[in-house]
């Protein structure tokens, strides 16, 4: 067999792992999302604890939410909380979440066409924001930082 020939026959192989690798996490970024959705119907349903609703509540306004906790242009950790803090929100839910309220909502979320928007949480994030951004500057300028 020709080295070119066992290239060709490698570069497939490399090929359609990566093609496998980008399907697994397009579905899973296909489930997450429908899971947000599952998760905020779940926190309007009577069935579920009071507990798993205020935190579904919370992770579901964060997740479509236009601001973030560490805004995205700051590289690698801008992704990082969507990436982390999401999808453990999401799992901490789901434990609270009765099996069967899940799955109704789940199947809900499936027909849902746009996912929902909060402008309560955003103006909620925006508050947290210009607060923390009114304390660090009284904080430097009690300092002596900003003259």
């Amino acid at each position: 067999m020709a080295c070119h020939e066992r290239l060709r026959r490698w570069w497939r192989y490399c090929r359609s792992a990566v093609e496998l690798r980008s399907l697994v996490v397009r579905r899973w970024a296909r489930r997450l999302k429908r899971d947000v959705v599952a998760v905020w119907l779940a926190a309007r349903d009577p069935r579920t604890p009071w507990w798993a609703r205020g935190l579904a509540l919370v992770v579901a306004a964060y997740a479509v939410s236009p601001i973030d906790l560490i805004p995205d242009v700051i590289p690698v950790l801008g992704y990082l909380d969507d990436v982390v803090l999401v999808p453990l929100g999401i799992w901490l839910v789901l434990k609270g979440i009765p099996p069967n309220v899940m799955n109704e909502c789940r199947r809900l979320a499936d027909e849902r066409v746009e996912r929902p928007v909060s402008h309560l949480a955003a103006a909620v994030f925006i508050t947290l924001w210009f607060t923390a951004a009114v304390a660090v500057c009284r904080f430097c300028y009690s300092m002596g930082w900003l003259g």
